[in-house]
Formats: structure tokens, C-alpha cells, sequence
């Protein structure tokens, strides 16, 4: 309707945005399968893979974007009826922007990557849309025709970025990065409620797929409990965790026994066992729990 390129562009990101939420809810259906024989882990990566083929799609769209502004610029055409586009692209703009935040809000709430990833596409496009209103504005305004095709190779740019950002991101959990903001969440927790039967807590990994949080870690427990004893301790342990988590946490705890050098920051009182005596409470954190060797006092 108004020949305008910056309108073509923001058209063409929101239909790449439309497709992109389509693969998303499938993406969302197979993760949402259960665990079987062939997917022991669950189907929660899908979302990964999902959210690298919406980067892909944004990236390309931002490609065709930038391509189409730079000739246009060069050989400018000619505009028409930029009032009643400015209305068309305020109403687009104001329920992306809606739909992207109801999105976001659930993916936050669900921990939901695929949800996340096609909020931030509505929001990003409601944001991109209401630049080419104002750019349509100033056009309309100052009879420059180069500002269309100036805010068109500005808007390819920007979806360029922010498809690398969410490739970036589907990658990061494909290769099982590690998530340090979850791993904080969950030491927080333990730390809260912390049995002095934890003696010591090391090599944990916090890995997330989809609804499904998977934990394994190395826990260290008195030396002469029995089996059904360091059981139950081990029991205390994920319980805590999964009052902070919900149920669809899987736990792989190793136990080990204590050892004399773990007895300056064992907390137990009256140990019989004792070697040495108390000295520091060692807080766990970040960094010293990730380590694959039991704590000891320098």
C-alpha cells in the first residue's frame, strides 16, 4: 500500500516471527514428552533446537532486510499513502507488544526457553515497528525518502543482532553450558537449609532441558553411617531442593565418606570420630563447589 521498504521490513520480520512461533509450539509439544527408552534425559533439548532455527530464520530475514536497503537507497522509490500506514503499523506494534509480554511472562515462570525466544520476537518487533512509524512520521513530515531506506538497513541490522543473540543462546544448551544463574539459585537453597551431615559438597552440575532439571553432585556424609543412614541424608538433600524446584528435578548423588582432613569444617557435634578439631564453617559457593576434589582447611 505505501511502497515503503521500512514497512516491507518490518512486515517480513513479523511473518518470520509467525513461523518462528509455529516451530516453537511444536517444539514445545516434544518437550513436554515424556522420558522413554530412546530419550533417557527427556525431550526438553528440542527447545534448543528449536530456538536455533528461529535465530536462523530471523538472521535471514535480516539479510534479505539490509540487501533490499542498501539498492533502495541507492535508487529510492516512490512512497504512497504513509497516513493510513502509520495507523496499520501502531495497531501491529501494540498487540506484538502484548502478545510478547503475556509470552514472556509464562516462558520466565515455566523456565521455558522456547517461550522466551518468541516473547523477545514480539517485543523486538513491536520495537522495530513503532521506530518505522516514527520513521514513516518523519518522512511524512520532511519529505526525505531516504529515511525509509535508512531506517530499513538500521532495522536489518538490528534483527541480525538479535538472531545471533538467540542462536547464541539455543547453542549455549545444546553444548550443555553451564547455566550459573540456576546453579546459584539451587547452592542458595542448599546453603538456606544445610544439614550438618553435608559435610562437604562438590563436583555439582546443574543441567536444564525443557520442564525436566537435572542435578548430580558428589555429596560427603560421616564415614561410619550405614547405607540406609546416608540414604536418608541424601534424601533430605534433594527434598530441599525440589520444595525450592518442584518434583521434575532428577538427582544422581554420589556419597562419599569423610575423611580426617574433612574434620576442621565438619559441623557435627561429639563426633567420636573426630581427628581434629572444629575450625570454619566452609560456605559453598560457585566456585568452590564445582571443583571435583573434597574441601579441606589450607
Amino acid at each position: 500500500m505505501t511502497h515503503s521498504l521500512s514497512v516491507l521490513s518490518d512486515a517480513l520480520e513479523s511473518i518470520v516471527n509467525v513461523l518462528a512461533g509455529i516451530i516453537g509450539l511444536y517444539s514445545l509439544y516434544v518437550a513436554s514428552k515424556p522420558k522413554d527408552k530412546d530419550h533417557p534425559y527427556g525431550h526438553g533439548k528440542a527447545e534448543f533446537i528449536s530456538a536455533a532455527f528461529e535465530g536462523s530464520l530471523i538472521i535471514t530475514a535480516g539479510l534479505i532486510i539490509l540487501y533490499e536497503s542498501i539498492i533502495t537507497f541507492f535508487e529510492p522509490t516512490t512512497l504512497h499513502d504513509l497516513d493510513n500506514g502509520i495507523w496499520v503499523l501502531l495497531s501491529t506494534a501494540i498487540l506484538n507488544m502484548a502478545a510478547g509480554l503475556g509470552a514472556k511472562a509464562i516462558g520466565k515462570k515455566n523456565k521455558s526457553l522456547a517461550l522466551s525466544s518468541s516473547g523477545q520476537h514480539l517485543l523486538i518487533d513491536s520495537y522495530t515497528t513503532f521506530a518505522v512509524t516514527i520513521g514513516i512520521g518523519l518522512v511524512i513530515y520532511t519529505g526525505y525518502k531516504s529515511i525509509d531506506a535508512i531506517i530499513a538497513i538500521v532495522m536489518g541490522v538490528w534483527i541480525i543482532y538479535n538472531g545471533y543473540k538467540i542462536i547464541r543462546k539455543s547453542l549455549a544448551g545444546i553444548m550443555d553450558e553451564a547455566d550459573l544463574a540456576l546453579l546459584e539459585e539451587v547452592i542458595t537453597e542448599i546453603n538456606k537449609d544445610r544439614n550438618k551431615h553435608w559435610i562437604d559438597l562438590h563436583n555439582l552440575r546443574v543441567i536444564k532441558y525443557g520442564a525436566l532439571m537435572h542435578i548430580d553432585c558428589h555429596l560427603t556424609v560421616p564415614w561410619y553411617f550405614n547405607v540406609n543412614e546416608a540414604h536418608a541424608v541424601v534424601d533430605e538433600f534433594t527434598r530441599i531442593i525440589k520444595n525450592k524446584f518442584g518434583d521434575s528435578v532428577e538427582f544422581f548423588v554420589h556419597t562419599d565418606g569423610c575423611m580426617p582432613f574433612s574434620c576442621p569444617i565438619c559441623t557435627i557435634e561429639n563426633c567420636a570420630e573426630r581427628k581434629s578439631i572444629f575450625e570454619k564453617k566452609l560456605n559453598w559457593n560457585v566456585e568452590n563447589v564445582l571443583s571435583d576434589n573434597k574441601h579441606q582447611l589450607a
